[in-house]
């Protein structure tokens, strides 16, 4: 691989690892819900120059259900779902969390499209989950069970709907997809974004996170995240998944003041780990 292509997913990974941070700093002022349809507004607006041009427009009839799924399972629901456990959660385990996205992928495509898994694969799996284990243990003091299993929740979302991807909607342009999704999201959100949008201006500094996570952390990483999958692939842009943990524990660390406790590095090392064995095993024939 081209070393501007290392560059870029390397890049990705500091974009995305810091989104945690940045809805750490967000979400008191904005609210959970507001924040997210904000977020997905403002990115959506970026892809809409692109979407409107007829030769995106023509490609959204017949995908209106996949785009709607992807908006909620791909978007909306975890991105809330994140929001609301940064309230009772450090960044860093957000971060860490979100990555076990890659082990609940391979679970819902053994249950829903009955991918076979070698036993490498299981094995990767359970090293994951009990890095899992390790980190929403309840001597872990930077986050509680509640809001540790929102992240999970989350990730399973992510999981869904990269199986959802993969069986039904490898046909669809996927600017087109993700693009629409986003805009979606912030529509279904729209209503209570405007009624319960904060009585109090919010700091610049929630100012700046959300348009953040909005432009950089949602819209052009996405955008660069597509760019990535056309020019290297989808296996090796998928990579990218061991660079934002560790990401999020040095934004957490450096900005936030987050400790990085034994705990943390002993779970994020067990659930990369785990990612690593499973997606570098071939399945059983």
């Amino acid at each position: 691989m081209q070393l501007r292509y290392w560059f870029l997913l390397i890049l990705l990974g500091a974009i995305w690892g810091s989104s945690f941070m940045f809805i750490k700093i967000a979400t008191p002022e904005f609210g959970p819900i507001t924040l997210v349809g904000l977020r997905l507004l403002l990115a959506g607006s970026l892809f809409l120059p692109f979407l409107l041009m007829p030769k995106y427009l023509k490609q959204v009839q017949g995908h209106k259900k996949k785009i709607l799924f992807l908006s909620l399972f791909n978007t909306a629901i975890p991105f809330t779902l994140f929001s609301y456990a940064s309230l009772t959660s450090n960044s860093n385990m957000l971060a860490i969390l979100n990555s076990s996205a890659a082990l609940f992928t391979m679970v819902v495509a053994y249950f829903w499209i009955n991918e076979q898994v070698s036993k490498k694969q299981v094995f990767g799996l359970i090293i994951g989950f009990i890095g899992i284990i390790v980190l929403v243990n309840p001597f872990n003091a930077q986050t509680t069970l509640l809001a540790s299993l929102a992240c999970l929740l989350a990730a399973a979302c992510y999981g869904t709907a990269n199986v959802f991807i993969q069986k039904f909607a490898t046909e669809v342009n996927k600017l087109v997809l993700i693009g629409w999704s986003l805009i979606i999201g912030g529509l279904i959100y729209l209503p209570y974004t405007i009624l319960s949008f904060p009585k109090v201006t919010p700091s610049n500094e929630a100012i700046m996170s959300l348009v953040w996570l909005g432009a950089v952390g949602t819209g052009l990483a996405f955008i660069g995240y597509i760019r990535l999958i056309e020019k290297i692939g989808a296996v090796r842009t998928s990579t990218v998944a061991y660079f934002l943990p560790v990401f999020g524990i040095i934004w957490g660390n450096i900005f936030l003041n987050e400790q990085v406790t034994y705990i943390v590095v002993i779970g994020c090392f067990m659930v990369l780990t785990g990612i690593f064995v499973a997606n570098t095993s071939k399945p059983a024939t």
